[in-house]
């Protein structure tokens, strides 16, 4: 089976086209996420601020706000089934938990999903002052301190939600975002691009990735039956590019909103 690709606006000033794909075999989805034209030049991440976290570096550290591969895969994509999946059917909640890790003053993974109930493992493999704090619009927030001697904490979420921001209070550039789920059928990219989501029964999905930072930029419908190749391609934009550097600058998707919004507004006179 193949499928027609369809080219779509975004929320957030970007387009995703998603080209014909190559139907295999084993109830799979598979893709590789792309950056179309020329990336714009972002800052390295400063760490001046601590100078112990500076110190683990020995090279500026890039900014993970855009994170390609060779070829302008792009990493830091997260992709899932939001719908098609049937009605009121369950799926096992893994008994592995998810992990974060403090680890040079970054958390790692940047991206990631988990289901409702699953463990959230947090690590501080730094052995300094760090503090964890989810920003959920649905579930409570966790936010705690985690002193040197405290290597380990964990908690779980209780209701789904799309990808919200975690943000280290005691160093402001670090940043990671989650999304939590009902079912499995979800994958992060690396730098490769590529995302695998396994165990669809054939049928039509609907696929919707994002770039963690501007939350939401494609939903796609395609029929799976088997495998389905999936191709993202993301255009650097002119408006695209003023968006990533906005957020560079430590603008607000609120504020890069509020932007665009006038902008429409002068271009409609």
């Amino acid at each position: 089976m193949r499928a027609t690709g369809k080219r779509l606006w975004l929320a957030a000033g970007l387009v995703a086209a998603l080209w014909p794909g190559v139907a295999l075999a084993a109830s799979t989805v598979t893709g590789t996420v792309t950056f179309d034209g020329k990336a714009p030049a972002l800052k390295p991440i400063a760490m001046d601020a601590d100078p112990v976290c500076a110190g683990k570096h020995s090279a500026p550290v890039p900014n993970e706000m855009l994170v390609l591969g060779s070829g302008n895969t792009m990493g830091n994509i997260l992709v899932w089934v939001s719908k098609g999946l049937p009605a009121g059917k369950t799926w096992p909640v893994p008994k592995t938990p998810v992990v974060i890790d403090q680890n040079g003053c970054l958390y790692k993974p940047h991206v990631m999903g988990i289901m409702v109930g699953q463990t959230y493992r947090i690590l501080n493999s730094d052995g300094i002052l760090h503090n964890i704090h989810t920003l959920p619009k649905i579930n409570p927030a966790f936010n705690k301190g985690m002193p040197p001697t405290l290597k380990e904490a964990t908690t779980v979420f209780a209701k789904p939600e799309e990808v919200f921001h975690i943000k280290c209070d005691v160093h402001p550039w670090m940043s990671a975002y989650l999304a939590v789920f009902l079912h499995p059928f979800f994958s992060a990219t690396n730098t490769d691009g590529k995302f695998t989501i396994s165990g669809l029964d054939p049928g039509t999905y609907e696929v919707r990735p994002a770039r963690a930072e501007l939350e939401r930029v494609a939903a796609w419908i395609g029929p799976v039956a088997d495998e389905l190749g999936v191709a993202l391609t993301v255009p650097a934009t002119t408006a695209a590019e003023r968006q990533i550097a906005r957020f560079a600058e430590g603008w607000s998707l609120e504020e890069i909103y509020a932007e665009q919004v006038r902008a429409a507004e002068v271009v409609r006179g």
